[in-house]
């Protein structure tokens, strides 16, 4: 997947200038979860608690509160120190997070008593984001994987998840994927690093961050960023060219333009009229490709530290953007401001403990369509790698709880800068090629489930076999078959269950597949939150199915064994280790040798019919003919026990060759 790595990007920008795209961000690697509240079938998770101090006061000082808190909680009266715990808790500013993180574990213990473990989840979830020190941590971390059960391990491994793709390619029930980077190629890439796009002006224009300027004269670099455009024409991109009169000898980045075209708002480092090393500043479209020349945001929105990677929501008068100004939770937070009547932009505010961490928050990304925030993190407790891209609803005004977007787009590296298109049916992001980060490229590739806006309706079920057994290592996969839109399977919990959010009202696909079960296969339309139960079939070393009857006489493929026959492609289309004996079995009756002849003929015919639906490779598949050699029944008495004897055995194994 995308893997990048910021601490050698901040080495090529070296140690002097400053950058509009980079933040000497430190590795501060946690791992991290989710209250459930379901609100017009969006599962947001939030908790109930308003902080409303955050952005009034640094630290809530309530010494004699705090004393009686403390008091009871020596007594142990659980009862009469939840309501005070709560109410302590709830007045928190900024700095309590990281030096009183011990309030909020003890507060996550009782509401777990005194309320419910789920809407205990996001008060654990704060205490592993924000803790700082003298707390048994892999304690807390345990418990609250208890009660989350949802971690990276669910998801499938994504090589895995490409092999099993391409073990079924010619299976018409499973779709392959739609590809996974395509770069935008030489007309936008260039020899230097390219990075930070933004679609804009209804995808028709694409804005990003471009080193192409950068004068190395061989014994000294000077390293210029510059913001670039590039425009849709026909199925592809125009070729690059600067953006008006923007750029200057200083270094400009991050760049995002208004939805009517006529604001720019970016990121300059490094200018002499700066409040900070990075200011955010604006500028007006003036007509005939002019724009006014770029003014400083000022300083009651610009800090005297890092503030850039600005983005505004649909309305246009609320502008949220990255800083490490002083106050925040950690080494960089997500804030924003908002415009007044006189279309004056007032003080930043923090968004708060449950989208910021004590890690860093960066590259902020809203939708341009849907009220959904995303933005790149190193803080939260699900990962899959360095930097992550999550994603959090808006829901009554407030944001839930993030939720990382998942392993077809986050790898085991840093996911940073990025951007989607107002159908959410491509993101675009930077990567390069190489370990050392060099020669950073603008791509493009379908955005999968995890990452579409709308994908808010739980689907959740659970597996068994027919006699409550849990099958083990049970991969789940959901195909989208009205869009395609690619969602990342999961492996079935220990007791069978899973769950996935999908875009509602549309037609799916669940598959269940497994060492030891056959497939399962259920078509389904989603209409809301969802609950499925299935039952999957335990597969044994020796197989016989009761469809898999011959008539009297003859070897043909008769329709009523086509279910029965799927299963076993199936399951060999998805096992490619694996191979079948299939071996043929008359009764006593008649003449022995015909009887053998017969036997073989229905073998063959079995094992052509698997090979060619399942598009099987040779050697995987033997058939054999026993005649009447081996029957069940020894002393054949009536009809049913010649019936019996008259069978088609499967053996399916593992080939002792492979791993």
């Amino acid at each position: 997947m995308l893997t990048r790595s910021l601490c050698i990007f901040l080495v090529l920008i070296g140690c002097v200038q400053y950058s509009a795209e980079a933040q000497l961000f430190k590795n501060k690697k946690q791992s991290q979860k989710k209250v459930e509240l379901q609100t017009d079938s969006i599962q947001i998770e939030i908790t109930d608690m308003a902080f409303t101090n955050i952005n009034k006061i640094p630290n809530y000082v309530n010494a004699k509160l705090q004393n009686r808190i403390e008091k009871l909680d020596q007594e142990r009266n659980w009862e009469a120190l939840y309501p005070l715990l709560k109410e302590y808790v709830s007045h928190f500013g900024t700095q309590n997070f990281a030096h009183q993180t011990y309030f909020i574990w003890r507060l996550a213990k009782l509401t777990e008593i005194f309320a419910s473990p789920q809407a205990a989840k996001p008060l654990y979830a704060m205490v592993l984001k924000h803790h700082r020190k003298g707390l048994d941590i892999p304690k807390i971390l345990a418990r609250y994987d208890s009660i989350n059960r949802f971690t990276t391990q669910t998801f499938v491994p994504l090589d895995y998840y490409y092999d099993l793709v391409e073990y079924r390619r010619q299976i018409d029930t499973l779709i392959p994927p739609r590809g996974v980077l395509s770069s935008m190629g030489e007309m936008v890439n260039s020899d230097e690093e390219d990075y930070a796009p933004n679609m804009s002006m209804g995808d028709s224009l694409l804005l990003f961050t471009s080193k192409r300027n950068t004068i190395n004269t061989g014994i000294n670099k000077h390293v210029n960023e510059d913001i670039f455009v590039t425009r849709k024409v026909d199925n592809g991109w125009s070729k690059a060219e600067m953006f008006g009169t923007i750029n200057s000898l200083y270094n400009e980045g991050s760049a995002y333009l208004s939805q009517d075209g006529k604001t720019l708002y970016f990121s300059r480092c490094g200018a002499p009229n700066g409040y900070g090393n990075c200011d955010l500043f604006v500028s007006k479209y003036q007509g005939d490709t002019l724009w006014s020349e770029p003014e400083n945001m000022g300083e009651v929105v610009n800090s005297n530290g890092w503030d850039s990677h600005p983005t505004l929501n649909n309305a246009g008068d609320t502008l949220y953007f990255a800083s490490d100004r002083v106050g925040g939770f950690g080494l960089s937070d997500i804030y924003f401001t908002t415009k007044n009547s006189m279309g004056e932009w007032g003080k930043p505010l923090n968004l708060g403990p449950i989208i910021n961490t004590r890690g860093n928050e960066v590259s902020p990304f809203l939708h341009p369509e849907y009220p959904v925030l995303y933005f790149s993190s190193n803080g939260h407790l699900l990962n899959f790698g360095d930097y992550d891209i999550y994603k959090s609803n808006q829901v009554g005004g407030e944001w839930s709880e993030p939720d990382n977007i998942g392993p077809l787009v986050n790898g085991k590296g840093t996911e940073f800068y990025f951007s989607i298109d107002r159908k959410a049916e491509y993101i675009f992001y930077a990567r390069s090629e190489e370990e050392s980060m060099k020669n950073l490229d603008l791509y493009s590739f379908p955005l999968p489930m995890e990452g579409q806006p709308l994908a808010t309706t739980r689907f959740t079920g659970r597996i068994q076999e027919l006699k409550g057994r849990i099958p083990q290592n049970a991969i789940v996969s959901i195909i989208d078959l009205d869009e395609g839109v690619e969602v990342a399977p999961k492996f079935a919990r220990d007791d069978g269950t899973f769950e996935f959010d999908l875009i509602n009202n549309r037609n799916y696909l669940l598959v269940v597949q497994g060492d030891d079960i056959f497939r399962l296969e259920k078509l389904f339309f989603l209409d809301g939150d969802t609950v499925y139960d299935g039952i999957v079939e335990r597969i044994s070393s020796n197989i016989k199915f009761e469809s898999i009857a011959f008539e009297n006489g003859k070897a043909e493929i008769l329709p009523e064994m086509h279910e029965d026959l799927q299963k076993v492609i199936d399951f060999m289309v998805d096992h490619p280790a694996f191979k079948l004996n299939i071996s043929g079995h008359t009764d006593s009756s008649g003449n022995s040798s015909l009887n053998l002849k017969l036997s073989q003929q229905r073998a063959d015919a079995i094992k052509r019919y698997v090979e060619m639906n399942g598009n099987l490779e040779e050697g995987r598949i033997f058939s054999i003919g026993y005649g009447s050699e081996r029957p069940i029944i020894k002393e054949e008495e009536s009809s049913e026990d010649r019936r019996i004897n008259r069978r088609v055995e499967f053996e399916i194994y593992r080939d002792p060759k492979t791993n």
